[in-house]
């Protein structure tokens, strides 16, 4: 029995969710592979065989895969499955865009965002909004699953000496191409890995008060931007920025919440934060029941004191 890791990558270096996913599969199956389908991927491949655990790599390249497009990459997938019980990918934007295609072609039941591997068939995934857990027992033959990244501790990316082993491109008739993308820039963290997270809420009243607020606090912490959906649909900021259940979820050392009142949707993209610190004047907000430190307080005077004392 072994398990293959659908790995994250842009060609040039894995994403860190691939490591929490093969720490997901090490813990479905005693031997795990990883999967880098791209173009030109040579040196994400080689970073793969360097992940602690992993038995071998199987590197694919051809020009259709360069994009990750579901179709193609989904089809190399299927050439391979037969050799696996089960076949795991993040639940990123990437993972859910192409394992359920795989699940229906295989005619299984996709697991999604699984939390917690009980045993080989057995697994637990948040439902409700994160208020309660499913424990979801599989009886298909391959296990088609995404794991949440948030649940799973990553694996070493250094320590593992894995084979890499170059494989032919499977044949796929695409219906779709890639006509491109639009990537925001940052020098900042990345938010879903960032260890360090400051998000704005609706309470901050603008755009230019997060800006005037918000970002000092996070250049004194050195911490990736993040707010809540309030915030996104009012405009304040762009969309990439969502911390929730229809946005991004995360689980940095440290959370700090400024005015966000704490909606069901965003605490289950950010309660389990190892650290939780809310500011809001309003003491009867939600979001004080999973903080760890809470201050009720006007954040119009409490924030820039705050980063005032960290200079």
């Amino acid at each position: 029995m072994a398990a293959l890791v659908i790995a994250e990558h842009d060609n040039q270096s894995l994403k860190a969710a691939t490591l929490n996913a093969v720490a997901a599969a090490l813990q479905c199956a005693p031997e795990v592979d990883v999967l880098v389908a791209g173009s030109g991927a040579d040196a994400a491949a080689a970073a793969a065989a360097q992940i602690a655990g992993v038995r071998k790599v199987i590197q694919v390249d051809a020009a259709n895969l360069a994009d990750q497009l579901a179709e193609p990459l989904a089809a190399q997938i299927l050439s391979i499955a037969n050799g696996y019980s089960h076949l795991l990918a993040p639940a990123t934007a990437s993972g859910k865009n192409v394992m359920p295609r795989v699940a229906a072609k295989l005619d299984v039941a996709q697991l999604s965002d699984i939390t917690k591997v009980v045993s080989a068939d057995t697994f637990e995934r948040p439902i409700y909004a994160g208020n309660a857990i499913a424990t979801v027992q599989s009886s298909d033959p391959v296990k088609v699953i995404t794991v949440r990244t948030t649940g799973f501790d990553p694996v070493a990316a250094t320590g593992g000496s894995a084979a890499v082993e170059k494989a032919a491109a499977a044949d796929s008739a695409s219906k779709s191409s890639f006509v491109g993308r639009e990537l925001t820039k940052s020098d900042r963290p990345e938010l879903t890995s960032a260890k360090i997270i400051v998000s704005g809420g609706r309470g901050l009243g603008s755009g230019e008060k997060y800006q005037e607020l918000v970002v000092p606090l996070a250049d004194k912490l050195g911490a990736a931007l993040g707010a809540s959906r309030a915030a996104v649909d009012a405009g304040y900021v762009p969309n990439d920025y969502q911390v929730g259940q229809t946005g991004k979820i995360v689980a940095p050392q440290l959370y700090v919440a400024v005015g966000i009142s704490g909606a069901i949707q965003h605490l289950a993209g950010m309660k389990d934060s190892k650290v939780i610190v809310a500011i809001n004047k309003d003491p009867e907000a939600p979001i004080f029941g999973v903080a760890d430190y809470g201050l009720v307080a006007d954040l119009f005077t409490a924030v820039p004191e705050l980063t005032k004392a960290l200079s």
